[in-house]
């Protein structure tokens, strides 16, 4: 429970400037200069090409909110940015900030008010190529934790589909943990070139195989020993996730499986913190699109066709994995 002291409340009205003052020291490229020995206003400013005014005040803002630490005239990375939050780092996660924190999203918790007087998000567009581009080093650990916890046959050849595949991530993790696997991965042209790249990059691009088109309209081919839906489901009411389900359904093998990748609230929609406030965020920028429960993924893939639905959770990192097996 908050004091009694309002100072918590004018953090919370204020809480914006973060994410913007982050985004915008990113876009700088400071982490990485100060990384690199350009450490004081007066160096920051000539290496940014900004005022020194300007500067003193993002990085003092940054140092106030732990995203550096001041000593004197001089700024250091604390453990964390440095690890996160500079392109030198192979941790670097920064790149997600061109989505989750760009103009259109902003612009969208603007409208909020009309927006939940109204129901949906009017104007609801996402820029799903700089999703591939940005988002990529946010799934990969989730990416690998699906891959060694599907179980697949071993017994010949692994067909996989990754519906709305993006960065492609999902299904690359699989073929790199299985080389008798060939991914074919469904999503627009343009962002298909992007997941190919990441496959090249990760070693399997010849089992890489790019199918430009939708999921809701397309035939899917097959038969797949697995269908992969990892962030796809929340933008889709029941009735177009029953459909969709349905398709998949019929494109696997008697024995194939299929694994919905997604935010997973508890029943009381309040926690885990992660999961369930992503509500809010699919409310603002999307026409139709919300987070489900367990309870209520397993109604939609049963109705689809599906006997037997099981949980794999992913610990601390706010996604569960949910097996529909024929």
């Amino acid at each position: 429970m908050p004091a009694l002291n309002p100072a918590w409340l004018i953090e919370e009205f204020r809480a914006f400037e973060r994410s913007l003052a982050l985004r915008t020291a990113l876009e700088m490229d400071l982490f990485t200069r100060i990384g690199g020995g350009d450490n004081t206003v007066r160096a920051l400013s000539t290496a940014c090409g900004a005022s020194q005014r300007g500067v003193r005040a993002l990085c003092d803002y940054l140092a106030i909110h732990g995203h550096l630490v001041k000593r004197g005239a001089r700024y250091r990375l604390p453990l964390h940015t440095r690890l996160y939050l500079t392109t030198t780092s192979p941790a670097f996660l920064g790149s997600a900030a061109r989505f989750l924190a760009d103009d259109a999203t902003v612009a969208a918790f603007c409208r909020l008010r009309k927006t939940v007087e109204r129901g949906s998000a009017s104007n609801a567009k996402s820029d799903w190529v700089e999703y591939a581009r940005s988002m990529a080093p946010l799934a990969q650990p989730v990416a690998e934790f699906a891959a060694s916890a599907i179980k697949l046959r071993a017994d010949g050849p692994v067909l996989v589909l990754d519906i709305a595949a993006g960065h492609g991530l999902y299904g690359i993790a699989i073929a790199a943990r299985n080389p008798r696997a060939d991914i074919f991965a469904l999503d627009s042209g343009a962002v298909l070139r992007i997941a190919a790249r990441n496959a090249r990059e990760f070693g399997v691009g010849r089992r890489f195989h790019a199918i430009a088109g939708d999921g809701l309209r397309n035939d899917l081919g097959g038969p797949y020993d697995l269908i992969l839906a990892a962030n796809f489901a929340h933008h889709l009411d029941r009735g177009a996730n029953i459909r969709l389900f349905r398709k998949c359904r019929r494109a696997l093998r008697r024995s194939g499986q299929m694994a919905v990748i997604d935010f997973l609230p508890n029943p009381d929609r309040v926690s885990p913190a992660i999961d369930a406030s992503f509500a809010l965020t699919l409310l603002a920028t999307s026409a139709q699109g919300t987070v489900y429960t367990f309870q209520e993924y397993s109604e939609m893939l049963r109705a689809a066709g599906f006997p037997r639905v099981r949980r794999l959770n992913q610990h601390g990192y706010g996604r569960s994995i949910l097996i529909a097996s024929r």
